[in-house]
């Protein structure tokens, strides 16, 4: 598959080299100087991945991955000149999947970008493959899997394939514990190099689209979904 990659930054310099250096890997690119102009890619024809500058004129690189990520999943690197922890820990709430201070190497953006893609492929392919007929039913909490949909006191709430792929495993197994680690490995994947913060943002926004969620935190250990006994998966009713 030929993937698209869009690359914002006002500093046209920074923009043409990551562009080359992508484009030498057979990646087709789309340089943008603003979070307005991005805006407009969005709402047209949107990339398959997006790598972003944090210090945008206008529309700030923060503000742009909120807008991307309400509306779907594709990977997003946030590059900036910012490496406090507090900016890193913002980009991944808004829904970074990575984070990359400036001065950087290109060829580490390339191997960063590759990883993404490489997730994106396999979520892709998860999702093309058939789902099983079983429902997960934890009690106010009910998924349908063949349909990826998400019940919660019977309404359905509305959530992107990450979200979806941590719920569903904290539901097949209710009042199992996960450590942050193993979340990871499930939900990104074992090629996953960044901090396991990413476990606690994704969960935040979680529990943002689901108010009352039971997802508790282990101490010491991570995270599990408490349930009554009984809550587990259900054969679903054959349709007629």
């Amino acid at each position: 598959m030929d993937y698209t990659i869009a690359v914002v930054d006002d500093d046209p310099h920074i923009r043409e080299l990551v562009e080359a250096y992508l484009r030498k890997e057979n990646y087709r690119t789309i340089g943008l100087g603003s979070g307005e102009a991005a805006l407009e890619l969005l709402e047209g024809d949107p990339p398959h991945m997006w790598v972003l500058d944090l210090m945008l004129p206008g529309m700030d690189g923060y503000e742009l991955c909120r807008r991307i990520r309400d509306t779907a999943e594709v990977p997003i690197i946030m590059i900036s000149a910012k490496d406090s922890e507090v900016d890193k820990i913002l980009g991944l709430e808004l829904g970074s999947d990575d984070y990359l201070v400036k001065p950087f190497s290109p060829r580490e953006l390339v191997a960063r970008v590759k990883r993404q893609l490489q997730r994106l492929r396999r979520l892709q392919g998860m999702e093309e493959a058939p789902a099983s007929s079983v429902r997960i039913d934890a009690g106010p909490l009910l998924l349908l899997p063949e349909e990826r949909r998400v019940f919660w006191h019977s309404e359905e709430v509305d959530l992107t394939s990450k979200e979806y792929a941590l719920l569903q495993l904290f539901a097949e197994r209710p009042n199992r514990a996960y450590t942050r680690e193993e979340l990871l490995v499930q939900v990104w994947g074992d090629d996953y190099f960044g901090s396991d913060r990413a476990v606690d943002h994704l969960l935040k926004r979680l529990r943002k689209k689901i108010a009352g969620l039971p997802v508790e935190a282990v101490w010491g250990h991570g995270y599990r979904l408490r349930a009554e006994e009984g809550g587990a998966c259900h054969e679903a009713a054959p349709s007629n």
